[in-house]
């Protein structure tokens, strides 16, 4: 069968199992609609929190991070996994016997202030899209190759799909689609990974085949790559800290990573759907193992796609072009680019950033190597009164979308077509996972603390689900519009989500966890300039021109000085405030005391 029958084979049976789930787990009270009515298993909900952990993001960009940045693409693996650790131990216990649903009830309710719950909630939603539009973006790259549709009508498919099971069976639905999904894109993931280790290196574990000898060759696979890399005039595979990624920017984005992680309303919010503290942590221990079978994986994927890519594409006429390229060409994500002498060159070269062509207005509607709507008649020179083709090879700009290497690998690689088209399944599983839970943080912020907590106190349970269905039914038309008209790629996205919660959710958690002297104006002051200092810098720097002025740290990490930002306004600001009352002061040593002791130590 074709690559498109077996997709949609895949898709049609994976998608119906998610809508069967939904259907069966649909619920009639808010307790089950925001936190699953608090009786997931913990091994269950380790799942859930897998799949909705790792996005497309993690799916489909990190590994393909990896494959185009080498070592310094490790900075996403180490920033995603320490976050997760980090979330685990010093934070998500501690909410979890806080008990409440969202991660702004907790600030609200902390710091005795609807003025503070109202920010978090704005916090909450705005980092919520932007990390949808991540997500949006990969389910519309996944239908527009494999089905061979419009990547509008990609979005468009997704977004109905989530619509209906997030509506109908709320975090239950969710939890349990979750769990369906991790293990479809597992499968996709390690499937064709194992296959292409045994090809390449004989070994059917690709972290053991990573370090090993190519098959008839007397040199280590990555070896190889750097030899192959070095022709061509990339930067060694291996070598850490090149071009604009130095020392200082790789920090900054891993620190961010890791307290954006810490900092996510719809990760926090997995560790309220199970029963207690104890199942809250056992949470985390499953999380940990099913997440590390993934990422573990990821920078065997990524080495393997860059071998496969430069050894098959590099000097190739375009009537020698694999058929791969032909088909992923339809897509505009990558492009044939014949510098005059008739032949694909993919070199090293002279490049420019990405947004030094947004900003230059050359591009229009076109993202570099990653086309967004009218990419083909940009590329004949119909729309913009220039030759799009022109404008990139001028620019230096060669090699494909890091989006789709891992969507393309199994094809690069000659896999069977059930594999190309599993690969696909796995992308949507992860992709929709979590959307839907990025959808439910949106619509629990609207319908629970903003409409119930402070306009209407009275409603009913009824009101409460129906404004709850209802924001959600708006959110995903919002979500598919930012999946249309994405601001970055996938992994690019995302990171300015984990930057935006790092500079906002992060600091005033642990604080309010582990201090009893901050106050409200301090909390809530600190939460401002630190997530408006990290938003504006990084539309500043997408969108209006700007450089990277503080410090030379880019968009993608600066996160971590408004977190800092955050710190230093709270810290400074608390002794010219009055502390919580002492009902707070005795909430804040609940929280923290273990469950079963006695009266705890204050240090």
């Amino acid at each position: 069968m074709s690559v498109q029958i077996w997709t949609f084979l895949f898709v049609g049976v994976t998608f119906s199992l998610y809508l069967f789930i939904a259907w069966k787990s649909r619920v009639s009270d808010t307790k089950g609609f925001y936190v699953a009515g608090q009786g997931i298993p913990a091994i269950a909900n380790g799942m859930a929190t897998a799949a909705d952990w790792m996005s497309a993001a993690s799916f489909i960009s990190m590994a393909g991070l990896i494959s185009t940045l080498g070592y310094t693409g490790g900075m996403y693996l180490m920033g995603w996994t320490g976050g997760y650790v980090l979330l685990a131990l010093l934070l998500a216990p501690y909410l979890r016997k806080f008990g409440h649903y969202t991660v702004p009830d907790f600030i609200g309710d902390r710091f005795r202030s609807n003025g503070i719950r109202i920010v978090a909630v704005v916090c909450a939603i705005f980092i919520s899209f932007t990390y949808v539009a991540g997500q949006m973006r990969g389910v519309g790259i996944v239908f527009s190759r494999f089905l061979e549709v419009d990547v509008n009508v990609g979005v468009y498919v997704g977004v109905a799909i989530v619509f209906v099971y997030a509506t109908l069976g709320g975090m239950k639905g969710i939890t349990w689609t979750q769990v369906a999904q991790y293990w479809v894109l597992i499968t996709a993931f390690l499937t064709p990974a194992i296959a292409i280790s045994l090809d390449l290196t004989g070994s059917p574990i690709p972290q053991i085949g990573l370090g090993s000898n190519l098959i008839g060759e007397s040199i280590p696979l990555l070896e190889k790559l750097n030899l192959i890399s070095a022709d061509l005039g990339f930067a060694s595979y291996t070598e850490p800290f090149t071009g604009s990624w130095n020392k200082l920017n790789v920090f900054c984005v891993t620190l961010a990573l890791m307290a954006g992680t810490a900092g996510l309303p719809h990760v926090i919010v997995r560790f309220y759907t199970v029963k207690n503290v104890a199942a809250a942590r056992w949470s985390a221990f499953w999380a940990l193992l099913f997440i590390a079978m993934l990422y573990l994986t990821a920078p065997a994927i990524g080495a393997f796609a860059r071998y496969t890519m430069l050894d098959g594409l590099h000097g190739k006429t375009e009537a020698e072009l694999p058929e791969w390229f032909r088909t992923w060409e339809q897509t505009g994500l990558i492009l044939w680019m014949d510098d005059g002498d008739g032949r694909l060159s993919y070199t090293g070269g002279a490049r420019i950033e990405e947004n030094e062509l947004f900003r230059s207005g050359n591009l229009g509607t076109i993202q570099v190597a990653g086309i967004r709507k009218n990419h083909q008649k940009w590329l004949a020179g119909e729309v913009g009164g220039e030759d799009g083709r022109a404008v990139l090879r001028q620019a230096g700009l060669v090699g494909p979308d890091q989006d789709i290497i891992v969507l393309a690998t199994p094809e690069m690689a000659g896999l069977a077509n059930w594999i190309i088209a599993l690969v696909a399944a796995g992308g949507l599983a992860a992709a929709l996972s979590t959307a839907s839970g990025l959808l439910l943080v949106i619509s629990s912020s609207v319908a629970h603390d903003l409409y119930f907590r402070i306009i209407n106190p009275k409603a009913t349970e009824a009101q409460r689900l129906l404004v709850g269905r209802s924001v959600i039914g708006l959110a995903v038309v919002v979500a598919g519009i930012l999946g249309i008209y994405p601001p970055g790629f996938v992994s690019q996205v995302v990171a300015f989500a984990f930057g935006l919660a790092a500079s906002s959710f992060f600091p005033v958690i642990v604080l309010g966890i582990f201090s009893k002297r901050v106050g409200t104006v301090p909390a809530m002051l600190g939460m401002i300039v630190g997530i408006g200092f990290t938003a504006s810098y990084i539309l500043g720097s997408v969108y209006g021109g700007w450089t990277s002025w503080a410090f030379g740290i880019g968009p993608q990490g600066i996160g971590v000085v408004g977190m800092v930002l955050n710190f230093a306004v709270t810290l400074g600001l608390t002794p010219f405030f009055p502390a919580p009352d002492q009902s707070v002061q005795e909430l804040i040593m609940s929280i923290r005391e273990p469950e079963g002791a006695g009266p705890g130590i204050e240090l």
